[in-house]
C-alpha cells in the first residue's frame, strides 16, 4: 500500500488540525467503497475488519492505520492500493470533506 504525494501532503494538513488519523474503507452504502480518514481510534473497528497497513507519512510523528472491511478486502486482496486525493467532495463523514477534495483508492495488479 502506499501513498501519492497529494495524499501524503493532504495528511500532513490533516494531521495538523484533527491530531493522529486512521483510515477505513468498507463496501457501504454512503460513500461505495471510497476510503474514509477519521481522527484516530475514531471509527471503531471489529472482527470484521482487516489492518492493511501502518502508512508512514514523511512529518506525520505516528503512522496513519489503514483498516478495510473483510468483504472489502477480499475483492481487492490482489492489487496493489494507493491512496490518492482527487478535487471534489466525497463523504461528509470524513475529514477532507470541508477542503473540497476526496481521498480515492486506485489499484495495480500484484506483480505489475
Amino acid at each position: 500500500m502506499e501513498l501519492t504525494p497529494a495524499a501524503a501532503a493532504l495528511l500532513r494538513r490533516l494531521r495538523a488540525d484533527h491530531g493522529p488519523l486512521m483510515f477505513h474503507q468498507s463496501g457501504g452504502c454512503c460513500d461505495g467503497s471510497a476510503p474514509m480518514c477519521y481522527p484516530a481510534g475514531e471509527f471503531r473497528t471489529g472482527n470484521s475488519d482487516v489492518l492493511l497497513a501502518s502508512l508512514d507519512v514523511t512529518g506525520v510523528a505516528e503512522p496513519v492505520q489503514f483498516w478495510m472491511s473483510k468483504s472489502q478486502y477480499e475483492v481487492w486482496a490482489h492489487t496493489r492500493l494507493i491512496v490518492d486525493v482527487v478535487e471534489g467532495r466525497g463523504s461528509g463523514f470524513s475529514l477532507e470533506a470541508p477542503e473540497g477534495v476526496r481521498f480515492l483508492i486506485r489499484s495495480r495488479l500484484v506483480g505489475t
